[in-house]
């Protein structure tokens, strides 16, 4: 068979392929359903691993709740009992010290004294020891800095800073805690702390007392270097502005009591006011000898090296303007406390005092929180409280005086919804009256 008939024999086999038209409209649809679902899926997994990724990390590092701080209170007074058995035992040591001791002569004590001569390597000595001292109080100290950013008629950034001194109260496992004046940083931005040693770490804000103008500072313990981190955790002891001879105390003011930062001024408490009216607590402030600044702020130091009073000067007389002045620690131990812990402190808005005995018995007014004033707006105001009532009972909880009212408001939480008893006077008597009120925040 020859070549041209095979050929014509597989002529039916051969298939020949044409290209299928590409549908461009059908191919731009299938190109951008593919894009959508790919943007779609990249969405979903992020919100996945946005939602996920805190719970995962939880779960493989756990990190630890911080612990919740309490500051101890004041020891209180001995019991009659205890007095009489320390002053017996003081009696019998006094009686055996005098036994035993040699009676001197007023000319030999002279003559023992006119030995001693003081000259000026003594007081070089006293003030070396008093400045070291000092720098060891440093290390509980820290400076806080406020940056303001604001905009000018010319559209130019403008940065301001203000700086406040603070003192370093608290570790919680997961913060330092730091007690500061809030009001040169008020309307900052954003807070830096500066430590002794110069390290500087970001800070923020975890609670502020409205009317003493104190702040609790956070700083995060992640944020502090690694290298050093246990030298810049000096926390500072609070003491008590309660002891009976407090007057006569020496203490130094730390901070800018001068209205220089980092001054220091030596001297001893000369006075204090036990009576410093505010809303829902009564606070004390103590006056120094010591010739400061209006606008000075830090801490008072006693030479055991607690806190025994923060600094203000909006409190002093208009006859001490240039004593520094500042709240006793005591009655701050609480609300410092609750803003330690990110707490607010519960408003009810009175203002008061102690009903005293003689008005308890020639007035006849019972014993309780006797109201001064109330507040403008308050809780405590819009449920009808007035000036004059007496508050005995909070929940079930006798009042006897203005303190123990501060005390137990102090336990409650904003929000809380309390039962308060008063008594009121009416036609030369006094009428049990009994009112429900949500407690407000003190702001």
């Amino acid at each position: 068979m020859s070549g041209l008939e095979q050929k014509d024999k597989n002529d039916f086999l051969i298939e020949k392929i044409k290209e299928r038209p590409v549908n461009k409209r059908k191919l731009i649809r299938r190109t951008i359903i593919t894009a959508a679902m790919a943007v779609i899926f990249g969405l979903i997994a992020c919100f996945t691993f946005l939602v996920l990724e805190p719970v995962i990390s939880n779960w493989l590092y756990p990190e630890e709740e911080p612990q919740p701080i309490v500051f101890p209170e004041d020891q209180e007074e001995m019991s009659p009992e205890e007095m009489l058995s320390d002053n017996m035992q003081a009696q019998n040591q006094e009686e055996s010290r005098q036994e035993t001791e040699v009676v001197l002569e007023e000319e030999q004590i002279e003559s023992i004294l006119s030995q001693i001569q003081l000259d000026k390597e003594d007081y070089r000595q006293l003030y070396t020891a008093m400045s070291e001292f000092v720098s060891q109080l440093n290390e509980s100290m820290v400076t806080v800095t406020g940056v303001t950013s604001n905009i000018d008629w010319f559209n130019n950034v403008q940065e301001s800073q203000n700086q406040s001194f603070g003192v370093i109260i608290a570790n919680n496992g997961r913060e330092l805690l730091v007690l500061a004046d809030n009001t040169p940083i008020s309307d900052a931005q954003e807070l830096s702390m500066e430590f002794y040693n110069g390290v500087q770490v970001k800070a923020q804000v975890k609670q502020k007392d409205s009317f003493t103008n104190l702040a609790v500072l956070s700083v995060s313990l992640n944020d502090l270097p690694q290298e050093n981190r246990e030298d810049l955790i000096k926390v500072a002891v609070l003491g008590s502005s309660n002891a009976k001879n407090i007057v006569g105390t020496p203490v130094i003011a730390m901070g800018s009591p001068m209205g220089i930062s980092n001054s220091v001024g030596y001297g001893m408490i000369t006075a204090v006011n036990s009576q410093l009216f505010a809303v829902d607590r009564n606070y004390k402030l103590l006056f120094t000898d010591i010739s400061g600044s209006r606008n000075g702020g830090g801490v008072l130091f006693n030479l055991q090296g607690q806190v025994i009073g923060i600094i203000t000067s909006e409190k002093a007389g208009s006859d001490m303007t240039n004593v520094i002045g500042a709240y006793g620690i005591t009655e701050l131990k609480k609300v410092i406390e609750k803003m330690s812990n990110g707490e607010s402190v519960a408003y009810l808005g009175v203002s008061g005092v102690d009903v005293t005995q003689e008005a308890h018995e020639e007035l006849g007014v019972p014993y309780g929180a006797y109201v001064r004033e109330v507040d403008m707006d308050s809780p405590a105001m819009l449920a009808g409280i007035q000036q004059g009532d007496v508050i005995v009972a909070i929940d079930d909880r006798t009042i006897v005086n203005f303190g123990e009212y501060s005390t137990v408001l102090l336990q409650m939480e904003a929000g809380d919804q309390v039962n308060i008893q008063i008594m009121r006077q009416a036609q030369n008597e006094y009428r049990e009256m009994n009112f429900s009120i949500v407690l407000g925040t003190a702001e």
